[in-house]
């Protein structure tokens, strides 16, 4: 234990703190949070890819939420899950293991929100340039885009962590549930200015660029449906535009909840809370907002559970 103690690659993680008598409570709330993300995410990904008639470029992008939610919540629950049944003096993790931890987390909060930029262009498409909307938003397109809104997270968040990691370290202690980037520079004792102007200059583009976009983007779209008469259209376009803003919307508060209270050491506990927030409370809501609240995925998933009740499919056909 005494080399255990000396050896700074090893760190002693604080995790979540609840007492003994709350800690079984705590878990099996954490765990069916976590059954039911992993199950609903996944669930609507499957149906999505499954059924060609939501083979369309909005739930596409859904898929791209619904696996960024579920890589988002396996990155920091299990971890947690694992924790809050153990003694907080045997709270130990490797550093190679809280700087991936580190990665995986800030890579999940940065990817959600280049993909709401993704389906707020996509909506923008959809609504006021209708005629073009086949042509340019493809397929294709759609995989092309995605695979930009992933590779400019990495590429940012890598800078991030590699920032922190090239630091000496002086301290052995995460004061947090799970490892993030500002706990793997708080290990050192030197300089990190660098560390503390990138890492808000990041977050900070990162959410202007997202709010910029989806301000602008929902203001046109404002104008187009009150330049038009229709009615029907408009409801139609206002209910895909509220799903999408009420996910954008989650997602900003909790992300800058954390952001703001990092800054403040006495608000450490409920930053803390708000940390785990961040990658339990989108992942759950948004599978319901999307899965409940669209109707085309809605009825999918009516036909699915009355299957039962209809005449068998004639021989060679499948019910998907």
């Amino acid at each position: 234990m005494e080399n255990e103690t000396l050896n700074l690659d090893i760190l002693q993680l604080e995790g979540l703190q609840v007492s003994p008598i709350s800690s079984v409570p705590a878990f099996f709330f954490l765990l069916t949070i976590y059954i039911f993300i992993m199950v609903s995410n996944i669930s609507l990904v499957v149906l999505i890819l499954k059924e060609r008639t939501l083979h369309q470029p909005m739930y596409l992008l859904f898929c791209n939420m619904s696996i960024n939610d579920v890589f988002g919540a396996t990155t920091v629950v299990p971890r947690i899950l694992k924790d809050v049944l153990t003694p907080m003096s045997h709270r130990y993790i490797h550093y190679y293991e809280c700087a991936i931890q580190a990665f995986c987390a800030h890579f999940h909060g940065g990817t959600s929100h280049t993909v709401l930029i993704i389906m707020a262009f996509d909506r923008y498409m959809a609504i006021c340039n209708p005629l073009r909307y086949a042509t340019i938003m493809t397929n294709r397109t759609v995989v092309a885009l995605s695979l930009g809104a992933w590779s400019v997270t990495f590429f940012i968040i890598a800078i991030l962590v590699g920032l922190s990691v090239r630091l000496s370290r002086c301290r052995r202690t995460i004061s947090n549930p799970f490892c993030d980037n500002a706990s793997l520079f708080k290990l050192s004792c030197e300089n990190v200015l660098i560390n503390h102007v990138y890492g808000l200059g990041s977050a900070m583009a990162t959410m202007a660029c997202s709010l910029c976009s989806v301000t602008i983007t929902y203001l046109r779209i404002a104008m187009v449906c009150l330049s038009r008469k229709n009615q029907a259209l408009n409801s139609k376009a206002l209910q895909t535009c509220a799903t999408h803003l009420a996910v954008y919307i989650i997602l900003l508060l909790s992300g800058n909840i954390i952001i703001i209270l990092h800054r403040f050491e006495n608000h450490s506990d409920n930053r803390k809370l708000a940390s785990i927030l961040f990658h339990v409370v989108p992942p759950s809501l948004n599978a319901i907002i999307y899965g409940l609240q669209i109707k085309a995925v809605r009825e999918k998933i009516t036909v699915i559970f009355t299957r039962k009740k209809l005449l068998p499919f004639p021989a060679g056909q499948f019910p998907f």
